[in-house]
């Protein structure tokens, strides 16, 4: 039987928080029952919609009371100084003070991660974290990062990612041993910045890693399922993902309209429905809903702030995953077989040595 699992939950946090937080505890508690929250936020808003919950009062969560929260357009450096109170900060407090096993925020993306990095600190042996997502592919699914924490990386940093984003892979989404690619402008050798080509080189130097380093990967190779792992600057990571975003609603759009055009078009729907209803299933974002900061000593998923109960449940059931499969220590584990184990300073005392 899995171990239950504590998780803090930032209540307040979502374009449609606290309900649709409260909604996505009922439901992640329905897949798995090995849970309890903790719900930070206004207890007065909270309590309610607790009440009207079947397996969620139940479980009695705990209720750390804040009036408190940090707003969609507050700056990261803003809510960092100002936030201690707030129900993202309280929540991630939690997780650092290991009263709770992960978080979950629906909340500010860059106030979550300023935030985090200064209470949760750095896994030993990387410098920046990393935020990660999950793609649809004709294969299934495959992780990508960096997705916009770090706008330039060298080539230290990638191969970091990629040691993180192939555990990843194999905590969330189950892939035994990932086959892990650097995104590139085509995939000869020669092609490329210094700092990916520098990477590749590194990357196939690691022997004796529970991953295969595929090599270069370009942009039609990520819905494609080339790799398991799609490893890139944040820069590139967050284009690629509105990319990605705008063109999913660019077809479900252009479907409808099309569906909508003339009678024969609507009886043609009708006929069609069963296998929309299934491409529309397939699509769904909320399906991969749960950006993770990788990177952290301690775990922390990124819901979609307008996300409804179904996809923050998802994100609940990230977090979990990777707290019950040991995301953590099998970073810190094969980041010392990798001989990367090192801090950045550490790095310069031998380089100089």
């Amino acid at each position: 039987m899995s171990r239950t699992l504590t998780i803090a939950v930032d209540a307040m946090g979502g374009d449609r928080a606290p309900d649709m937080v409260i909604q996505g505890a009922e439901v992640a508690l329905e897949r798995d029952p090995q849970l309890d929250f903790i719900l930070v936020g206004d207890e007065a808003r909270i309590q309610p919609l607790l009440a009207k919950t079947r397996r969620l009062k139940l479980k009695n969560p705990t209720i750390v009371h804040t009036d408190k929260s940090v707003g969609a357009s507050d700056k990261p450096s803003i809510a960092l100084r100002a936030g201690r109170g707030s129900s993202m900060r309280l929540a991630i407090d939690l997780v650092g003070d290991k009263k709770a096993d992960c978080l979950v925020s629906a909340g500010n993306t860059g106030a979550l991660m300023a935030m985090s990095k200064f209470v949760l600190r750095m896994v030993p042996g990387i410098d920046r974290p990393a935020i990660a997502g999950i793609f649809p592919t004709l294969r299934g699914e495959s992780a990508m990062l960096d997705l916009g924490a770090n706008i330039d990386c060298d080539a230290t940093n990638l191969v970091q990612f990629a040691i993180m984003g192939q555990i990843f892979a194999r905590t969330v989404l189950g892939v035994e041993r990932p086959v892990v690619g650097l995104l590139n402008v085509g995939s000869e050798e020669q092609k490329g910045h210094e700092a990916i080509r520098e990477a590749a080189t590194l990357l196939r130097d690691i022997v004796d890693m529970p991953f295969t380093f595929h090599g270069f990967v370009e942009g039609d190779d990520i819905p494609s399922g080339t790799v398991d792992v799609i490893v890139t600057d944040g820069f590139t990571g967050n284009v690629a993902l509105k990319t990605a975003e705008g063109t999913s609603r660019l077809i479900s759009q252009s479907l409808r309209d099309a569906f909508r055009s003339s009678l024969l078009s609507r009886i043609g729907y009708l006929l069609a429905r069963p296998a929309v209803g299934q491409m529309r299933q397939r699509m769904d974002p909320r399906r991969y809903n749960g950006a993770v900061f990788l990177g952290l000593n301690g775990i922390a998923v990124k819901s979609h702030g307008g996300t409804d109960a179904l996809g923050f449940a998802n994100a609940i059931g990230v977090a979990a995953d990777m707290s019950r499969h040991g995301f953590l220590e099998t970073v810190t584990r094969e980041l010392a077989a990798a001989g990367l184990n090192k801090t950045n300073d550490e790095r310069k005392v031998v380089a100089t040595a």
